[in-house]
């Protein structure tokens, strides 16, 4: 049940995030681009949204802060003997192979 409830929390809290990013992009555009550009026209709110995955497109935004986690890993296995790394990849493999029954 608990994870129903928090699943449909994360799915109402994207619709709201998505909701609130198309309002900013729309109201930012309205305010700035007619000003800047002659001829250039207010938008409304699904056109907001497209600009909004155009940028994401275009840019590669909205990617969080995961990537730290990666360069954390990588930095703590470049630190590590060849040994160490061999332990390490060991007790990965074992727990990989009592994880899902495959031999390795």
């Amino acid at each position: 049940m608990k994870f129903r409830i928090r699943c449909a929390g994360k799915a109402l809290l994207v619709v709201v995030a998505i909701v609130v990013l198309g309002w900013v992009v729309m109201t930012l555009w309205n305010w700035v681009i007619p000003a800047l550009f002659v001829g250039a026209r207010a938008i409304d709110f699904a056109h907001a949204l497209g600009l909004l995955v155009l940028s994401r497109i275009l840019f590669g935004g909205f990617r969080g802060h995961g990537g730290g986690r990666y360069r954390r890993h990588w930095r703590k296995w470049e630190a590590m003997t060849p040994e160490e790394r061999e332990q390490f990849q060991s007790a990965w493999r074992a727990r990989h192979t009592r994880r899902t029954g495959d031999e390795a």
